[in-house]
């Protein structure tokens, strides 16, 4: 069993920057940010391969940046110049494979899901 937990959300006016981590048992495998907002589906913000390799969705590329801090075990989501949109859950995942880190939620991809850390920005 994988325990993932994540901090480090919180309100924040738009415009402004959080950067939520992640607190993993070990970083060997893909990782990644999702986030759901009130009334919609779980999308995948950016995720990233055991080797460092990161994709992100077109919403959020140029504005957040994924990373893993390997001797703490950490994975960190740098988020810039906030949006209103942005207000969700933001949950970090852990996939079955080491190199296949696909933005799509789905459970044949990524096995371990923390509980989410709210992120809500205000216009």
């Amino acid at each position: 069993q994988v325990q993932l937990v994540e901090s480090g959300g919180g309100p924040v006016q738009a415009g402004g920057s959080l950067r939520p981590l992640c607190s993993a048992p070990r970083l060997t495998y893909c990782m990644g940010w999702f986030r759901q907002a009130p009334g919609k589906a779980r999308e995948g913000a950016a995720t990233i391969t055991s080797f460092g390799i990161p994709t992100y969705a077109d919403s959020v590329r140029g504005r957040f940046t994924i990373s893993k801090n390997n001797p703490k075990n950490h994975l960190d989501l740098e988020m810039g110049n906030l949006k209103p949109e942005g207000t969700a859950v933001y949950y970090c995942a852990a996939g079955y494979s080491s190199y296949d880190c696909p933005l799509t939620p789905q459970i044949n991809y990524w096995a371990y899901w923390g509980h989410g850390t709210q992120v809500t920005v205000s216009s």
